[in-house]
């Protein structure tokens, strides 16, 4: 299926230069917050220090928190149906009201303008509440329940709560205007820059809140950091806090709504910027308190990221997260019952697929990658490594091969990004590497990244200090740029880091068997995704892979002593619209597994036609055109060798639940918690096991045992 593993002659080298959901009590615990300055330097508070207790054990309550109204359908889906069909509880944070210039109406409509705000916002409002209402499986026009939401002090947001059958939504409108009466700019990107703005709130038409005081910048972050404090999640989405670089002509840009040399809109990002922040003040004033690390994680999601990439949804997932935008467009015809309109006109009806942007046909993520990090404790015990209160967490199984873990060890080391790499030593010592937030202010201040290590002092025991490994990048603009953190551990004792960088290349580090790390060094190349997937084969050699606008990109090394460098010439590895996962195999070559596209024509960034992505695996050393797998499904794949199975792989199915092939037999893990992101495939002594991060904070491990036995199905 997966194409020979026989030996084959290696063609001549190749070489270029180098919860609790809020009930009772809610208004008094919002009102009561009294957050703290976050400080630039986390290392510089008591309360960053590790060893903290890390709270866990309750029901999944998912807080998505963005900008407008329809952020979440768009960019957010089809993981917030996942976790919703899953039991946990949405909460979704609007921050603006949406209300553009009040202009409600059909793309094609040729009356002329009305320009309402308060309307529109309704309007878009209830186009929300439709969306959910189906997401719910309700009828579109089902009442929902309208309150006043205290946030502290003046600052008041409508709520909307509406349950079925055990599952629950909250809509909470911040609504603060999204242009401020100051020259008529931006409301959310001008509140994070300007110490001295105050941002009004717009009254959606209908609402119970009739009156609203403006936000100031720390009122703001306040009210983020208030309304994690109520809601206690154990999972945060967010938008991207710091998009690509992308350079396009002032039409273009206008045209797109994209944000000037960014590839998202500027709302987005200070929408995202101000999450973090909110999530900053919010773990340190609890750790200060002596309450302890909140055990949240946290998923940051690309947004008009999608119209320039590949399109990675096939089309019966991309149907489904279409169909929930469809009513949330309604129509002008429609009669909902609300005095502001009846939904977001402009993307009603067959809008999102017919725009050619293409934002409803992807979900990517900010820092993409497997979680946990997964190794062996001397004793035999799994050890997960994860990001938890935006710390780094270890949880350990309780004994060996029980599938059950642990209250997870705090390791400190935040405000980390949601993903870390990681990397064993020879002799079995961990090494995890972050990406560190190690400064995010607003008002002109300080917003830096860096690339952060922590090493295990001895095989399954404690952890030396953290260590910054600096950023490959100069400058806080194009440090915000790199992505996220992938090692491997090459025969000879070296550990090479790599992490895309501004440039939408990559950089890579490297440790000496000594434990020195080298320079920062660019391998050059052409312009890649962030998704890296890396290897390392018989021969000793490192092998690096990156999506690309076409093909696969390869980096690698003429001989273990040398450094890495670009592939040019020769045969193209086929696209990938994810990360591709690399196998090493005992012949000397590697093996690559990834999502590709049935049609080549279906490459560009722009194409509106259904992109079908098919699994395929490919032979690095004869690559070709690879036969496709029969894996249905979407997202990146993982892939291991196992001794008695061969090559094991895992992936999500078209309903968003955890499948591997095992000995060529399909498997689908039905039970448990809904994992976030992508789980990680890991080799143990019994043999291969999935290990998950669940939307409930917790981790969880999916035995896969040999081909034609059952699987046992455990959750931490």
């Amino acid at each position: 299926m997966f194409g020979a593993f026989r030996q084959r002659q290696r063609p001549p080298t190749r070489r270029a230069v180098l919860a609790a959901t809020a009930t009772t009590g809610l208004a008094a615990a919002l009102g009561a917050c009294s957050v703290p300055n976050s400080p630039r330097h986390r290392g510089d508070t008591p309360a960053a220090a590790p060893g903290q207790p890390v709270s866990a054990g309750r029901r999944a309550v998912v807080m998505q928190i963005v900008a407008h109204p329809d952020d979440d359908l768009y960019f957010m889906n089809p993981d917030t149906q996942h976790a919703l069909d899953g039991g946990a509880r949405i909460v979704s944070v609007y921050l603006t009201g949406g209300e553009a210039n009040g202009d409600n109406r059909v793309v094609s409509d040729p009356s002329d303008r009305v320009y309402d705000k308060a309307a529109y916002s309704s309007a878009r409002h209830q186009g929300l509440r439709q969306a959910y209402a189906s997401l719910l499986g309700l009828p579109l026009f089902t009442p929902w329940e309208k309150s006043v939401l205290e946030l502290g002090g003046r600052h008041r947001a409508e709520r909307n709560t509406l349950s079925h059958n055990g599952r629950h939504v909250e809509l909470v409108f911040v609504n603060t205007a999204m242009h401020t009466l100051r020259s008529g700019r931006m409301g959310l990107p001008s509140l994070w820059e300007d110490r001295a703005l105050s941002l009004p709130v717009v009254i959606a038409e209908g609402s119970p809140l009739t009156a609203a005081a403006p936000y100031t910048y720390d009122e703001l972050v306040d009210a983020v950091a208030g309304l994690l404090d109520a809601y206690a999640p154990t999972l945060v989405q967010t938008l991207d806090p710091d998009p690509d670089i992308q350079h396009s002509t002032e039409k273009a840009r206008q045209h797109d709504s994209e944000q000037p040399g960014y590839a998202d809109h500027a709302d987005h990002t200070a929408a995202a910027s101000f999450a973090w922040a909110g999530m900053v003040r919010y773990v340190d004033r609890a750790a200060s308190a002596g309450k302890g690390v909140p055990g949240f994680a946290v998923t940051s999601y690309r947004a008009y990221y999608n119209r320039h990439w590949p399109k990675n949804l096939p089309p019966a997932v991309l149907a489904e997260k279409a169909a929930h935008l469809k009513p949330y467009g309604g129509a002008p015809d429609w009669r909902c019952g609300n005095p502001g309109g009846c939904g977001d006109y402009n993307v009603g009806g067959k809008r999102p697929l017919t725009n050619w942007k293409g934002w409803v046909r992807s979900t990517h993520y900010r820092f993409p990658g497997p979680r946990p990090v997964v190794g062996n404790e001397p004793d035999g015990r799994l050890a997960a490594y994860g990001v938890l209160g935006l710390r780094a967490v270890r949880w350990r199984e309780t004994a060996p091969g029980s599938g059950r873990f642990g209250a997870a060890d705090d390791l400190g080391g935040g405000p980390l990004a949601p993903v870390l790499g990681g990397a064993a030593l020879r002799d079995g010592r961990q090494l995890l590497f972050g990406v560190r937030f190690a400064a995010i202010a607003g008002r002109a201040g300080a917003n830096t990244r860096e690339v952060v290590l922590l090493e295990q002092a001895s095989p399954g025991g404690p952890f030396r200090a953290w260590r910054g490994l600096g950023n490959p990048e100069a400058g806080d603009d194009r440090g915000r740029r790199i992505g996220s953190p992938v090692a491997v551990t090459a025969p000879d004792g070296r550990v090479h880091l790599f992490v895309r960088n501004a440039d939408n290349s990559v950089s890579t580090r490297v440790r000496e068997t000594g434990g020195s790390w080298g320079p920062w060094v660019s391998l050059g190349g052409e312009i890649v995704q962030d998704g890296l997937g890396a290897a390392v084969d018989a021969h000793g050699r490192v092998h690096l892979f990156a999506p690309g606008y076409d093909f696969v990109h390869h980096w690698t090394q003429d001989s273990a002593e040398e450094p890495l460098a670009y592939v040019k010439g020769g045969p193209r590895l086929p696209l990938a619209v994810d990360a591709p996962a690399a196998v090493g195999l005992p012949d000397g070559g590697v093996q690559l597994l990834y999502r590709t596209l049935t049609d080549p024509r279906k490459t560009k960034g722009k194409g509106l036609a259904p992109a079908d992505p098919r699994l395929v695996s490919v032979r690095v050393d004869a690559p070709g055109r690879a036969p496709e797998a029969a894996f249905d499904g979407y997202g990146p794949v993982g892939a291991l060798l196992s001794p008695k199975d061969g090559l094991v792989v895992l992936g999500k199915d078209q309903k968003g639940r955890v499948q591997a092939l095992v000995g060529g037999e399909r498997r689908t893990r039905t039970q448990g918690v809904v994992p976030v992101d992508a789980p990680t495939l890991h080799l143990t002594a019994r043999g291969p096991v999935a290990v998950g991060l669940g939307v409930d904070g917790a981790p969880w491990v999916w035995a896969l045992g040999p081909a034609g036995e059952p699987s046992v199905r455990a959750a931490g």
